[in-house]
């Protein structure tokens, strides 16, 4: 499986866990801490590129700061050095509790995507009584073509690993709005921006409404995305927005 190559676009999440990485490594190199200056000369961050990410590295708890405006490692980076499967529980507890908070705050049930092995799989998903998942009829895995968590993978893979994933689960019409020619559905990932949610407007259930955006963090490939019942899908467009706006802390973590 290969992944399409980066896009160049500045505000794509990809670039931003990027960004954010190269900051991580110059804090912890100043144990007693640094100064935004200094982290803009030491990474080449343009300074109004650099401020937001200082912003969200601090509410995500990746960096704290101290009393006299320094910029140290924070609590969030002791999960780096945990051992492989304490620390592996601790991510997913943490990235549950963010998946547990954009439900409560976007109304809507989330869900966290992974390409893995060649396979599309939901690892993560946040519902409530308020906000039911999608009602699984058909298996994610055989659906990447139909819902907006398959499509948004497929995007992040070229057209060998499209043509490949495909071959083995055929495009089934699912609903009348299920795309199931090959040509158009590629037609279509194609021309998908890469800071655009990626929209499932009932193909792959009757009734429901769904998007999502990437999460790629190096080789991995992953997405967080939605589900919306059909009579709020006037609410899908400012949803997706919310979900854009916790990418990249939601890659972030996947990277560390």
């Amino acid at each position: 499986m290969a992944l399409k190559p980066e896009p160049t676009t500045p505000q794509s999440p990809q670039r931003q866990v990027r960004h954010a990485l190269r900051v991580l490594e110059t804090v912890s190199r100043h144990g007693g801490g640094t100064t935004a200056d200094r982290i803009a000369r030491e990474t080449g961050l343009d300074p109004a590129e650099l401020r937001p990410l200082l912003l969200m590295l601090r509410r995500e708890g990746y960096v704290g700061q101290l009393a006299d405006g320094a910029y140290v490692s924070g609590e969030a980076l002791e999960l780096v050095g945990t051992p492989g499967t304490t620390r592996r529980e601790l991510v997913e507890q943490r990235l549950q509790q963010a998946l547990d908070q954009l439900r409560d705050s976007v109304g809507a049930a989330i869900y966290l995507g992974r390409y893995v092995d060649g396979e599309i799989k939901v690892t993560q998903v946040a519902e409530g009584p308020l906000t039911p998942k999608v009602n699984e009829w058909v298996d994610f895995r055989s659906s990447a073509h139909a819902s907006a968590v398959g499509k948004c993978l497929l995007t992040q893979l070229d057209r060998d690993g499209r043509r490949d994933h495909l071959s083995r689960h055929r495009t089934a019409r699912l609903t009348s709005r299920t795309i199931t020619d090959e040509r158009v559905l590629f037609s279509a990932l194609d021309a998908q921006p890469p800071t655009v949610p990626v929209l499932d407007i009932q193909e792959y259930a009757l009734g429901t409404v769904c998007a999502a955006v990437p999460l790629t963090a190096g080789a991995a490939v992953g997405c967080l995305a939605l589900s919306l019942p059909l009579e709020h899908a006037h609410r899908l467009r400012q949803a997706a927005d919310a979900l854009n706006r916790r990418a990249t802390p939601m890659a972030l973590s996947l990277s560390l």
